[in-house]
């Protein structure tokens, strides 16, 4: 049986160790909360760049989709080897194209530890220094703007192209605060790339408002690399939008003109596009409103800078295409187009294995300033880096992380209701769960009995009598088999999750033994059942909380007054709480009762005729799980109330850590703040 862990990791743990086949869900909570810091392991990385020396040679071979071709209805267009990389560029904006408000950090962090690990499986064919860029991030408590709408089941594009123009520096780094992780000067605040709080990230400008990638070139120079861009500013010369001798497409190439000073291999010269030919050895590196300078290395740090007089973009945050500019650099504007590192030692095939030593420490200790370093596309990548559910996954498992501690709590309150209505222990005797073997609702019961120190096997019943039910109503009754049955949606989801994190499922695929398949397996069917599963095995159990809250309202079954009312003669009690706590469950029915595996789309001239939906059904149990916490939170605050009107309340730590963090007043009184401390209580009661 898959029982969460009870025991929290050595505070003094701070790494995680990413090698594409050990990831675990609690591991990769503490990477999205930054209470950890990922460690590659070295052999993984090893691998990955192994595959990718497998990629390129059988891509020289064959036809390779997404890499060779076109995607999607596209899938039979021939790419000309010369264009692989501009063509990857080209892939990687075309589905930048998320909409919705921006994804909170720690959703983000998560994806990029998903992708990071996903990648270090070593089956995409993607060159190394993405990995060490995904997990710098992470190490520097920095994260990509990601939008929330985009995927349907089937890739994560449009979150994972998002992050990779961050990884090439297009994009803006975002902190954990959610602030741009550069440094904005005052006449451009923001650089208009970053919404207001709860606003859509808004587009890249294009068209005749773009500027150049440079910056701003020497007056009589030519601009290279096209990109959209503030207004000109003070410096800015004839020569700094695109113009004749300049290469088309925004942000990318330099064509040779006046002062343009092109290497060979570096994307200039007539005809070669963004990035030169593409081929492994050959890439296009980042530029765009990134906010912060090129370094040296790939997978290192840089620090953000304000833009200094003479180069940059005045007034506002420079970029990685900036970092040429200036009166000391004038005519080497298209090494700008390039920032491959020069092997040096602990480097493979020009980029550093692990990247220099972050100083981004657990708990957002980051270096001001400091964002990954520019990654260089080459050939390949861009696919690679997309086919994967990595936001659907990581929207997963801190749903069902979530929804662990509270079926975990959940224990406790059924508990105390138990015990509140002096309730038979019948229900809950381990010979009973025996006879139907589910692992959870023998787990259900177990916990009841323990932190009620019931027996394993209750002792016989005496002679009936009046004034002893002989079974208690189905919210207790049938605690065990319900709540059980969430416990193992809750597991099978976990199962689920640790397999596809730690698995290669990009299309297409390299196996083993360095054959290339291409195949459905980004298809997340099994992810977006097992969460619809788990949303309706929470709205099962959280119509038997609700039961049991209403149960202890009755005198008949307690004793005690009806509403628990202690005041004169019509006090209300707990009253109200039994419509909190049907609004809340008529919120989680709202998120169940559709599962979102149901959906159907049509999409890329038909090619594409069914969708997983599994990021949709993530934030269903996202929001089933808040729903079904204040369901909770209304039992603990009724049944904790009864036990105080009992005469001899019970021992043991559950109803001591309740009683001693709730309110003790009985009088009529608003009990907002009761459901709100509740709710707080949770996560506690889920370790005892």
């Amino acid at each position: 049986m898959d029982v969460p862990t009870r025991v929290p990791p050595n505070p003094g743990d701070t790494r995680v160790l990413l090698d594409g086949r050990g990831l675990t869900l609690p591991d990769l909570v503490r990477l999205a909360d930054a209470a950890a810091v990922p460690a590659v392991d070295p052999g993984a990385l090893d691998r990955v760049r192994r595959a990718r020396e497998t990629a390129d040679r059988l891509a020289a071979t064959g036809r390779w989709y997404g890499r060779g071709t076109g995607v999607g209805a596209h899938r039979s267009v021939t790419v000309d080897p010369a264009e692989e990389t501009a063509h990857g560029l080209r892939l990687l904006r075309s589905h930048a194209g998320g909409a919705g408000s921006l994804l909170p950090a720690r959703t983000v962090r998560a994806m990029l530890a998903v992708r990071a690990n996903q990648l270090l499986a070593a089956g995409s064919g993607i060159h190394p220094s993405f990995v060490t860029a995904l997990t710098e991030a992470l190490r520097l408590g920095v994260h990509p703007a990601v939008n929330e709408y985009g995927g349907v089941g089937t890739g994560d594009l449009t979150a994972l192209a998002q992050t990779a123009l961050t990884l090439l520096g297009e994009r803006p780094w975002l902190t954990r605060e959610g602030a741009l992780a550069a440094t904005a000067g005052p006449d451009t605040p923001g650089d208009g790339l970053l919404p207001a709080a709860g606003e859509a990230l808004a587009p890249l400008p294009t068209g005749a408002g773009a500027q150049t990638g440079a910056g701003e070139a020497p007056a009589g120079g030519t601009a290279t690399g096209t990109r959209p861009g503030p207004r000109p500013g003070p410096g800015a010369g004839p020569g700094s939008a695109a113009g004749p001798g300049s290469a088309a497409g925004p942000g990318w190439g330099a064509g040779p003109g006046p002062g343009s000073g092109s290497r060979p291999g570096e994307g200039s010269g007539p005809g070669t596009g963004p990035g030169g030919r593409g081929s492994s050895g050959e890439g296009v590196s980042g530029g765009g409103p990134s906010g912060y300078e090129a370094g040296s290395g790939v997978g290192g740090v840089v620090r953000a800078a304000a833009a200094s007089p003479g180069g940059g973009r005045p007034g506002g945050v420079r970029t990685a295409l900036d970092a040429g500019a200036g009166p000391d650099r004038a005519g080497r504007g298209a090494e700008r187009a390039t920032l491959t590192a020069a092997p040096g030692p602990g480097a493979v095939d020009g980029f550093r294995a692990g990247g220099p030593a972050s100083r981004g420490a657990p708990g957002g200790d980051r270096r001001a300033g400091e964002v990954p370093a520019p990654v260089t596309l080459r050939a390949g990548d861009a696919l690679a880096l997309l086919s994967s559910n990595a936001l659907a996954l990581a929207q997963a498992a801190l749903a069902g992380h979530e929804t662990e501690v509270l079926l975990r709590a959940t224990h406790a309150v059924a508990a105390l209701s138990l015990a509140a209505v002096a309730g038979s222990p019948e229900a809950y005797a381990a010979p009973v769960h025996a006879l139907r073997p589910y692992p959870g609702p023998a787990r259900a019961a177990a916990e009841v009995r323990r932190l009620l120190g019931l027996p394993d096997r209750p002792t016989a019943p005496g002679p009936l009598s009046s004034d002893r039910r002989i079974q208690d109503p189905y919210g207790f009754r049938a605690f065990p088999q319900v709540h059980g049955a969430a416990l193992d949606a809750s597991a099978a989801l976990r199962r689920i999750v640790e397999v596809e994190i730690n698995c290669p499922t990009e299309n297409p695929v390299l196996t083993p033994d360095g054959r290339l398949h291409h195949h459905g397996g980004f298809f997340a069917a099994p992810l977006a059942l097992a969460l619809d599963g788990l949303n309706l095995a929470l709205l099962k159990t959280a119509q038997l909380s609700a039961a049991r809250l209403s149960a202890l309202s009755r005198p008949d079954l307690t004793g005690l007054p009806a509403f628990l009312a202690t005041g004169p003669a019509g006090s209300s009690g707990t009253m109200i709480l039994e419509y909190t706590a049907n609004s809340a469950l008529a919120e989680l029915r709202s998120s169940a009762a559709a599962p979102a595996s149901a959906g159907h789309a049509v999409l890329s001239h038909g090619l594409e005729e069914a969708a997983g939906f599994a990021g949709q059904a993530a934030r269903q149990t996202a929001r089933a799980g808040i729903a079904y916490a204040t369901v909770l939170a209304c039992e603990l605050v009724v049944a904790v109330r009864a036990l105080r009107l009992h005469r001899e309340p019970p021992a043991g730590p559950v109803f001591s850590l309740a009683a001693s963090a709730l309110p003790a007043d009985l009088e009529d009184r608003p009990l907002a703040g009761d459901i709100t401390a509740a709710t707080g209580l949770l996560p506690r009661l889920a370790e005892l």
